[in-house]
């Protein structure tokens, strides 16, 4: 069976670690209203047995991938674009299993390569593995990632998850050992799944520093993945609400050095990038002109009228994704820095006022039906980590009685509440996409009714979730209040804990590196995550966690609001996709 290695996930934002298998064997024919110029080869009875022997695959982002250097990315869009390119020494299945790509075998404690007491880890690497500039990939590449990710002059976006080692040794060519400072549970974190690509020593060693940035690699990226690219290319501009959107289109061909000479089964791969969610799914499954169309967001009206045209259809599955609002604890009128706290989210009366104020399951019913389900945890799999407590409930009455309490008063009877001269005011931004501009509608209808005034803004989503220098940027956080999805993708919990740590607060001063783009800060919380990532007994390690998650809802660290369902539209040409 041929396949073609692609991350289909999320994520999360930000953190990913599991990888998708799309299981590229045979396309059935095309319905006639869908174009087949370069789509894939129709045939349901021809087995994929040679490379290239499947056409060309289109994949459509309404995010624009931007940067195909997976450690300086740090978004989904950028991490997807460049699994096509590069490869983890493992990641995960669906079923949580390990699997192999650049390791030639899975360790474990009865082959000996993981220790017992949880302090080392021993990965064996495929000897016949080589660049796609034709280098050999050695032991010395995953030592120079580990390097290159920890050094402090690159912003790597996932430093945080290489904290716990101590040490990345060559033991030979093809053999790698990871020692860690204390005995570690999660010894699979390091060089698995999205955060952990290996970079070739001999392409970036001359950019591992303040130069990062300048890499021509980090555009055309030279990997041990199936594909190489063959072309990254902006396209046209568009407008998007009231901003001009630059959209981009990236070729990837096979990479001639790949292991398999079978494989990839695809000639082509074609992804272009930008523009909404809409336009994204309407290309798969309304237009024909696509293959598959990463996380498109559209109501369930729309995806039952798109799905009656009979060209592809919507894979669903409920998982750890969430949509949630990030409240700012610094003042974003002085940089959102940690120096400066928020004058009204300093208060936890009135963030705890947000949690009561809001109908989650209004939300999940009129904005997502049933690609959503009401949420207030935040650690939501795997489900034996999931807190039972429910602390906050949908009552209004008692968000009216803590803002009260907080000293928030109408005082001139025009709806908004003040205190000491200032006006309750909060500013909301969200990416401009169907979902979110509903959920903030709501949202914002709900704090009004408790006293709040609401500006609502609307944010070009590549610049949202893009590059920190960009003063809209979501990390930056220049408003009160952001809509935000967010998911885990790693059977541990200790990377998607780690993101509310006091060291991974972005500010000007690390270069906005980092994922707690609330800026809350807890000693309490960062001890216990420190205590359950080097914890070995299993049933210790869960009640750590759910008093993790507690502490983090308790707090109002943000809101959870809704679970949502992955979502992608795939064609019906394309098959045996997991």
């Amino acid at each position: 069976m041929q396949y073609l290695i692609l991350r289909l996930c999320h994520w999360k934002h930000a953190s990913c670690f599991l990888v998708m298998l799309l299981l590229l064997t045979a396309c059935t024919t095309a319905p006639p209203s869908a174009p087949t110029t370069e789509a894939p080869t129709p045939s349901a009875e021809v087995a994929a047995t040679e490379r290239g022997m499947g056409g060309t695959l289109r994949l459509v982002y309404f995010q624009a991938p931007t940067l195909l250097n997976p450690h300086l990315a740090g978004n989904i869009k950028d991490l997807e674009a460049s699994r096509i390119t590069y490869e983890p020494l493992a990641s995960f299945d669906s079923a949580g299993q390990l699997v192999p790509f650049l390791a030639a075998e899975i360790p474990s404690v009865e082959n000996g390569d993981v220790a017992a007491d949880g302090r080392s880890v021993t990965w064996r690497l495929h000897a016949d593995v080589r660049w796609s500039d034709g280098e050999p990939f050695t032991a010395d590449d995953v030592v120079f990632t580990y390097e290159y990710i920890t050094n402090p002059d690159v912003p790597a976006a996932f430093a945080g998850l290489y904290t716990s080692v101590s040490r990345v040794e060559a033991l030979d060519d093809h053999t790698v050992q990871i020692t860690f400072a204390q005995p570690t549970a999660s010894w699979w974190l390091p060089f698995v799944g999205s955060p952990g690509m290996i970079l070739p020593r001999h392409i970036f060693e001359q950019y591992n520093g303040l130069n990062a940035d300048d890499a021509p690699a980090n555009l055309l990226p030279v990997g041990t993945g199936p594909y190489i690219v063959d072309s990254f290319q902006p396209q046209e501009v568009i407008f998007l609400a009231t901003d001009l959107v630059r959209t981009y289109r990236i070729v990837y061909v096979p990479n001639p050095y790949f292991r398999d000479p079978d494989k990839p089964y695809f000639a082509r791969i074609e992804l272009r990038g930008g523009g909404t969610s809409g336009v994204a799914i309407r290309a798969v499954m309304e237009e024909g002109s696509a293959d598959y169309a990463w996380n498109p967001q559209v109501s369930p009206e729309e995806v039952r009228e798109l799905e009656a045209n009979g060209i592809g259809s919507i894979l669903t599955s409920f998982e750890s994704r969430i949509h949630f609002l990030q409240l700012n604890f610094t003042d974003p009128q002085r940089g959102s820095s940690p120096a400066f706290p928020n004058p009204i989210f300093e208060d936890k009366r009135v963030r705890q006022a947000f949690a009561y104020a809001i109908n989650r399951e209004r939300i999940a019913e009129e904005v997502y039906g049933v690609l959503g389900q009401p949420e207030d945890d935040y650690l939501l799999t795997p489900d034996y980590y999931k807190s039972p407590e429910i602390l906050y409930t949908y009552d209004k009455a008692r968000a009216r009685a803590l803002l009260e309490a907080a000293g928030w008063v109408d005082t001139n009877g025009d709806g908004i509440r003040e205190k000491d001269g200032t006006t309750l005011r909060v500013v909301y931004h969200v990416p401009v996409n169907p979902q979110y501009q509903e959920i903030q509608q709501i949202v914002a209808d709900e704090l009004r009714s408790i006293g709040f005034d609401v500006e609502r803004v609307l944010r070009d989503p590549n610049d949202f979730f893009g590059d920190p220098a960009l003063t809209n940027s979501w990390i930056r956080f220049n408003a009160d209040i952001a809509g935000a999805g967010w998911l885990s993708n790693s059977p541990d919990p200790v990377p998607h804990m780690a993101y509310w740590t006091c060291s991974d607060i972005p500010t000007a001063e690390n270069g906005w590196t980092g994922f707690n783009i609330s800026r809350w800060c807890n000693e309490s919380y960062d001890e216990l995550l420190t205590e359950a990532s080097t914890e070995l007994d299993e049933e210790r390690r869960e009640q750590m966690f759910m008093q993790l998650n507690d502490m983090l809802i308790e707090d109002v660290a943000f809101v959870t609001l809704v679970q949502i369902a992955r979502v992608a539209a795939v064609s019906n040409t394309l098959q045996g996709l997991t």
